[in-house]
């Protein structure tokens, strides 16, 4: 029996090719060195081991793409190391070496996980063949992890801001997430309604459940009925099979009816039974108890729907127990700097660049302007010049015309809530006149007639305003 290579033999032997990494794990020595010789003419890198405790070791300190492991060896088998081996590094593929008689053993640990076997004595074209194939699955199984790990940071959005009206809202969202009442989110296109539907199921009961989304406007009405609720076999022409719809799919969770002002009076029907009774039924099928908390979306003035007679009021009445309106960004400006980063931190990775800097005067421009389209629209502009952008800096080119030659909007009265407390209109109306002034603390404190230094006390030396 060889020994097993020492700790800067294996690392030099890996380097030998350009290929996958293979380990050949077998206690005969004449077996090591031809497999050895064999896998290194193939280009790839090649690490030895005469036994499971050597092979362990290399698996610890080494990128295994591919073990191929002998199956009956002294103390540990070819199977207990595969099992020890996948504990170690589970994305790596284990190819079992058996002889004549053992096959069923091969077969046994391809149940448990080993990639493939190949029986002694080995041909070379179908042990490198098989070796290759390994390896081939290893690396499309660690990129599709890694695609699923970038797709799920893009995907997984956060709620960015620190504003007074984004904090209000939060706060109502938080106190309403853990009950089991229905809420209805308010707000214009682009303010980001879904996303904090998700914050309040992230924080509900249900977190561990679905999230179900499904946008009212988007689905035709001749199936919007069998989307919501399913349908059974032959309930109608094309329904070939039973279907689950989204109600069902949200058992346990949360479903979020978007675009609900767009339903149609008679879904409207429907969906007021679930609200009040609990349950549906699928089109062609039995009645159905729902376990889903519902959560309603619009960009309608629904009160202006129900005295116009397109929205029923008794359903608007069960749908508005607890009403969130989104603030649009106009009434978040000192949000977009916040943004600016966020989005910028996702899309330059996303389109592998540096980070870009942003310049004051570009940022002025940016909080300016007055965003119609809300979060979405900064969403794009900051997109479009993550991929359009020549250098590292963002210029005031790299925006649409229509950012790029925005102004400062003029001063207006601000407006607060009754109840809002003096601390923070105190707050806001410093911070609102200090984006005005640009920053410039001794005209912010002439305009409020107060001393600079109260400003620098409340602000603080270094919490400067954003710009714009």
């Amino acid at each position: 029996m060889s020994a097993a290579p020492d700790e800067t033999s294996p690392g030099d032997r890996a380097a030998v090719g350009e290929g996958p990494t293979v380990l050949v794990v077998d206690d005969e020595p004449s077996n090591l060195a031809s497999l050895q010789k064999i896998f290194e003419r193939e280009k790839m890198r090649v690490l030895v081991a005469d036994g499971a405790k050597g092979a362990l070791d290399l698996v610890r300190k080494h990128r295994v793409e591919v073990v191929l492991t002998d199956l009956m060896m002294p103390g540990i088998s070819g199977v207990e190391l595969m099992r020890a081996i996948k504990e170690v590094a589970p994305d790596t593929e284990v190819v079992v070496m058996t002889a004549y008689g053992t096959v069923e053993t091969a077969v046994q640990a391809m149940r448990e996980g080993a990639y493939d076997f190949v029986e002694k004595p080995l041909k070379r074209m179908s042990i490198v063949k098989s070796v290759r194939k390994a390896a081939e699955r290893h690396s499309l199984v660690v990129e599709n992890r890694s695609l699923r790990q970038e797709l799920k940071l893009l995907t997984a959005r956060e709620i960015v801001g620190q504003s007074a009206p984004l904090r209000r809202v939060l706060d109502v969202a938080s106190q309403a997430a853990p009950s089991s009442a229905t809420v209805l989110i308010l707000g214009e296109s682009g303010t980001g309604k879904e996303l904090l539907a998700r914050y309040i199921h992230g924080k509900s009961t249900r977190a561990a459940g679905p999230f179900v989304a499904v946008n009212c406007a988007a689905i035709p009405e001749s199936i919007l009925e069998a989307e919501l609720f399913g349908h059974e076999r032959g309930a109608f022409t094309g329904a070939v099979g039973r279907r689950e719809g989204r109600f069902a799919r949200a058992k346990g969770g949360t479903l979020l009816l978007d675009e609900i002002g767009e339903l149609s009076q008679a879904v409207q029907v429907k969906i007021l039974r679930v609200l009040q009774e609990g349950e549906y039924e699928p089109v062609g099928g039995n009645t159905v108890k729902t376990d889903a908390r519902i959560i309603a979306a619009t960009n309608r003035d629904l009160g202006a729907e129900v005295e116009a007679g397109r929205f029923r009021e008794d359903l608007y009445y069960r749908l508005n127990v607890i009403a969130l309106t989104a603030p649009p960004l106009r009434e978040r400006r000192e949000d977009v700097p916040l943004l600016v980063d966020h989005f910028l931190g996702v899309y330059c990775k996303k389109n592998g660049r540096a980070r870009l800097t942003v310049p004051h005067e570009v940022a002025t421009r940016l909080s300016d302007y007055a965003w119609p389209g809300n979060v979405r629209e900064l969403e794009n502009v900051v997109e479009r010049a993550a991929v359009l952008c020549r250098g590292d800096v963002l210029r005031i080119e790299d925006l649409p015309d229509a950012v790029a030659q925005a102004s400062a909007p003029a001063p207006s009265a601000l407006t607060f809530p009754i109840g809002t407390p003096l601390d923070e209109v105190e707050m806001r109306m410093i911070r609102e006149t200090l984006r005005h002034t640009q920053g410039d603390k001794p005209l912010a404190a002439q305009l409020l007639r107060i001393s600079a230094r109260t400003i620098y006390r409340k602000l603080g030396e270094t919490d400067l305003p954003p710009a714009g």
